[in-house]
């Protein structure tokens, strides 16, 4: 199946429009509103539903910020140094050309819980359930995201090996591909207004700044002409490409629906403040190695894998050691129960005590 499937719901002018990607954001962070303030309206959580909306608020802003450096600090540090002429000038602030990384949400969701926590005189690990019930929505909406960006792409299907759901992603072309097949592009340069002879000199120099420029603008330029069902050149196109495993799907049916019905299963009768966290961190950790299995590390890294290991399987091992760590605190020090969205146990006023 060959990816043509549009990032803008609603493309305004270029580059600039209402993305799918947005969308995701939006629909996780108005899924958890709704689902907390519920749980508040039935006096579950140690929030009022007025709180609701100050905490979502507060974790909204420790999701984009630690998403953006955790994407900045793990995958691509080169954005710190990265200054254009147009706006937002400094690549650290370019969300628009993606790139969030969700072991860096959740230090900011960490950040974000811990200050609020300390404002409101609030248990934290009471606030992280709270979080970690609510981000499965989230997390599955975020991969289905990645998968229509045609980003985080999967491992290359072996030769001889069928998988009737392998997916052709354009966007290899820009990331992967040789200068031999990049050549085989040649047929299409009129359409774009680029002399043939142009493009096999930027090919033979692909250290050339202006040669790399005008690979990526060209192989983008494609990339949108098959989004927009250009039938010439996907017929040009479409055979070069690799079938890949949609490892976004992958990641998304493990992060978002398996974690999510364990998330539920845990949390349907009160449980100790931490113990759905620590379930969450472990289970969500063990979840992303196991997928990682399918997914190529990202192609800006010096160095792809450490030991074997990807960079997402490595940051996944200390969530797995935090959260065995915060289970065995919560077990041994017994913290009061909250939640249990099968029950009708409300929580207490003095349940709302702060401490770890």
């Amino acid at each position: 199946w060959l990816h043509d499937i549009d990032p803008f719901l609603l493309r305004i002018s270029g580059n600039f429009g209402i993305r799918w990607y947005g969308i995701a954001y939006l629909l996780g962070f108005a899924f958890g509103y709704f689902v907390l303030r519920q749980l508040a309206r039935k006096k579950l959580i140690p929030l009022t539903p007025e709180m609701v909306s100050d905490f979502i608020l507060a974790v909204i802003i420790g999701i984009l910020a630690g998403g953006r450096l955790g994407s900045v600090f793990f995958y691509n540090i080169d954005l710190l140094w990265t200054f254009t002429k147009d706006p937002p000038w400094w690549g650290v602030l370019a969300i628009n050309k993606g790139g969030m990384a969700s072991h860096g949400g959740m230090i900011g969701c960490l950040v974000a819980s811990w200050l609020f926590a300390r404002k409101h005189k609030l248990r934290l690990l009471s606030l992280t359930d709270l979080i970690t019930f609510a981000a499965p929505f989230g997390l599955f909406a975020g991969r289905i995201a990645n998968f229509i960006n045609g980003e985080l792409l999967g491992r290359v299907v072996p030769p001889g090996e069928h998988l009737p759901w392998a997916v052709k992603f354009p966007q290899e072309m820009s990331l992967y591909w040789d200068t031999d097949r990049l050549a085989r592009l040649e047929p299409l340069c009129y359409r774009f207004s680029i002399e043939p002879g142009t493009w096999l000199h930027a090919l033979a120099n692909p250290e050339d700044k202006a040669s790399v420029d005008l690979i990526y603008r060209f192989t983008q330029q494609l990339t949108e002409a098959i989004q927009h069902h250009d039938k010439a050149v996907i017929a040009v196109v479409e055979p070069l490409l690799s079938p890949r495993h949609p490892s976004q799907l992958y990641q998304a049916f493990a992060e978002g629906i398996v974690l999510g019905l364990i998330m539920l299963i845990i949390w349907a009768k009160p449980r100790r403040a931490g113990v759905l966290t620590a379930w969450f961190l472990m289970v969500y950790g063990a979840l992303r190695i196991v997928t990682e299995y399918w997914r190529l590390p990202d192609v800006n890294l010096a160095v792809k894998r450490i030991a074997g290991l990807s960079r997402g399987q490595l940051l996944s091992i200390p969530l797995i050691l935090a959260g065995a760590f915060i289970l065995y605190y919560s077990l041994k020090n017994k913290p009061d129960k909250q939640g249990g969205w099968l029950s009708g146990r409300k929580i207490r006023e003095e349940e709302t005590t702060p401490t770890i």
